[in-house]
């Protein structure tokens, strides 16, 4: 690890006077001369100069609660995060209201800025994060917690809340891994759960009414406030005692106007909330150079591995009339070239087929191409990739089965036929494709040898009907193996979890079969990642509040950018739980490959997603005879909880709306 010395007290970055700029009232210079220097340096210095096209630099005096929003990950990750960028630009509108934004710097320029003082600096005025009034994290992987670590100390603010003052800002997170904030509770001031539009605008108006009535009972009084709302978690409000096993005996209150359970929020209606009007348009290479469009939000299909789709029920589609004028606008202002329409299921909104097909008749002849994501086999046609294609921009089709054999697949309750894979894949090589990507999982519960090893059948079965249905050779096919992680609010949650032993094994065994005929195997790419990142995943995804102790251990060992495989140590992880969980008569198999019970309270249950902890423990059942679940968007309902706990409904086309009149371009 780099040798941490003390940052710059902020007072050094507010005219001398004490306590945060936010709470003196003073303006807050920007770290600016001291950083330029620095990044002749380094690598890819572009990343925190700024100035991005659609980036907002507002006043400081003229702002009464300002925001810093962080995604814990490099620039070239961290800008295209659509969760940031909505919020960015729905605080921003807010006229008393700044929000600017910073990311994880690279450990070249960490070095440095320890060496030089140089605190963490938002991009927009490169003014210090400890200078704002609320530290926003949005956590897409648990795989950044090592980020948040290095951000709070390079930002002079100290790693646990409970060592904060009134000097110090709010942090606070939020996004699908903030749904369990257990292992990093004692870092975070506050988390949020589920849609944050209305959130940090619940969130400012309250902050904004504490400050103008003079910051009545400090940082206390402030988090009391947002914890009386229900739908704010202050992990530092509650309790856990623990049973002589180690198990959870209860999380509870230790204060009396506090909730028992805290509430997730649900955005409804989204065509209210057409965001992110501006996209911003990164000045360095990024992993998505498009304009996304949310085209609607949570999925009903069931997966049972599926975390976002449990959590963001329900079903909430984008008008095709507001979609489009989206997009209009969104290329207007950036000059993207390539419109993404994203949801979990892209395919699943009820008028696909019409809004694919306006948008291509609207931009058909300019340079304006349409993609959608992983695609489910079900959900697929070839009249809609044509669309998709119109311009002239054929790229490969990505599909999903998740399970190699259909046993696999009916307890996950992905309900793909092989027979159905078949068909679509070779319709796709009939009309012109020849590259198709098949995403599976390694790891899933009963999974046995041979389930991971039909993958290689499969995609052999792919392969050869393929040529004979096209009469070439110039096909291929793509297997990617991810490794399964079971995660909270998920029937899977009970769930022990695969060893990377024997996940690294079947992988082993699946690249051997693939193989064994190279005259059909040559056309078969194989990508995988093996099971140790996803242990340590499981750790950070099941943990509870003991597992802080792992975390800032791996952190204090150099530990950063875990989602990354360059920087990933699965070694440092191993010997940091092997260092400090026996002290709680625990080890990292107690977190990770047990398998829980029925009774047992989970690190989570005080935090509601809206599914009914005895239908999830129903669907783990199911999964186990084999039970397949029935969509509920066009089935009665089979009682998850989501729509009367949260008071929600399902909102599905069609509205009778089209594109036009938009004007074609």
């Amino acid at each position: 690890m780099v040798g941490r010395r003390p940052l710059v007290r902020l007072e050094s970055w507010t005219s001398g006077e004490t306590g945060t700029a936010a709470e003196v009232g003073v303006s807050v210079e920007t770290v600016w001369p001291a950083l330029e220097q620095l990044l002749p340096r380094v690598g890819k210095p572009i990343q925190y100069v700024g100035g991005e096209l659609g980036a907002q630099a507002k006043e400081w005096d003229e702002a009464t609660v300002r925001w810093v929003l962080m995604y814990p990950d490099a620039y070239e990750v961290g800008l295209p995060n659509q969760g940031v960028q909505i919020l960015y630009e729905v605080l921003n509108e807010q006229p008393d209201v700044l929000a600017e934004r910073t990311y994880s710097v690279w450990p070249d320029l960490e070095e440095l800025m320890r060496e030089h003082r140089v605190p963490q600096f938002t991009l927009e005025a490169h003014r210090p994060v400890a200078a704002f009034d609320l530290f926003g994290i949005s956590f897409a992987t648990e795989l950044g917690y090592t980020n948040l670590l290095t951000a709070l100390d390079l930002a002079g603010i100290p790693l646990t809340a409970a060592d904060r003052d009134d000097s110090h800002p709010l942090v606070v997170a939020g996004g699908h891994a903030a749904f369990n904030p257990e292992p990093i509770a004692e870092f975070l001031d506050a988390a949020v759960l589920g849609d944050g539009e209305e959130a940090v605008l619940e969130i400012t108006g309250i902050v904004r009414e504490w400050k103008r009535a003079g910051a009545p009972g400090g940082r206390e009084e402030l988090l009391r406030r947002l914890a009386a709302t229900e739908s704010i978690y202050v992990p530092s409000f509650y309790d856990v005692d623990y049973l002589p096993d180690g198990r959870i005996q209860r999380v509870v209150p230790n204060r009396p106007d506090v909730p028992f359970r805290v509430h997730k929020r649900t955005t409804m209606d989204l065509d209210q909330w057409p965001y992110p009007k501006r996209p911003l348009v990164p000045l360095a290479e990024t992993v998505h150079e498009r304009y996304a469009v949310e085209i609607f939000r949570g999925c009903t299909r069931g997966c049972r591995f599926c975390q976002a789709g449990m959590i963001t029920r329900p079903v909430r589609e984008r008008s095709i009339t507001t979609v489009g004028e989206m997009v209009q606008q969104g290329l207007r202002d950036s000059g993207f070239s390539e419109v993404g329409l994203l949801s979990l299921s892209s395919a699943d909104h009820s008028e696909i087929k019409d809004m694919c097909s306006g948008l291509a008749e609207q931009y058909e002849g300019s340079n304006v191409s349409l993609s959608l994501p992983s695609t489910r086999v079900d959900a697929f046609n070839v009249e809609l990739a044509q669309e998709l294609s119109r311009n002239g921009r054929r790229t490969g089709l990505t599909f999903a089965p998740e399970g190699g054999s259909e046993r696999i697949r009916r307890v996950i309750n992905k309900m793909v036929s092989e027979d159905d894979l078949i068909r679509t894949v070779v319709t796709a090589y009939q009309n012109g494709w020849r590259q198709v990507k098949l995403y599976f999982m390694c790891g899933l519960p009963t999974e046995t040898d041979e389930d991971v090893l039909q993958i290689a059948r499969l995609a052999y079965r792919v392969i050869e009907e393929g040529r004979a249905a096209t009469g070439t050779k110039d096909i291929r096919c793509t297997v990617s193996i991810g490794g399964f992680v079971p995660k909270p609010h998920t029937p899977f949650q009970w769930a022990s979890q695969t060893s990377p032993e024997v996940v690294d094994h079947r992988l082993k065994l699946l690249k051997q079969a693939i193989n064994a005929d190279r005259s059909i195997g040559r056309a078969i790419g194989y990508r995988y990642h093996d099971g140790e990142p996803s242990l340590v995943e499981g750790l950070l995804s099941r943990g509870d509040r003991r597992v802080a102790a792992v975390i800032r251990r791996v952190w204090e060992q150099g530990g950063r950018f875990d989602g990354w495989s360059e920087h990933f140590s699965y070694h440092r992880w191993v010997d940091a739980a092997g260092e400090v969980l026996p002290a709680f008569g625990l080890d990292l198999d107690w977190f990770t490959t047990r398998e829980r019970g029925e009774t047992e309270v989970l690190p989570w249950d005080h935090l509601d997603s809206g599914l009914d902890k005895d239908w999830l423990w129903q669907d783990w059942q199911d999964s186990l005879s084999e039970f397949e679940q029935d969509d509920c968007r066009w089935t009665p309902c089979f009682d998850c909880g989501v729509c009367p706990s949260m008071d929600t409904e399902i909102q599905i086309g069609p509205t009778g709306r089209k594109l036009l009149p938009l004007t074609p371009v």
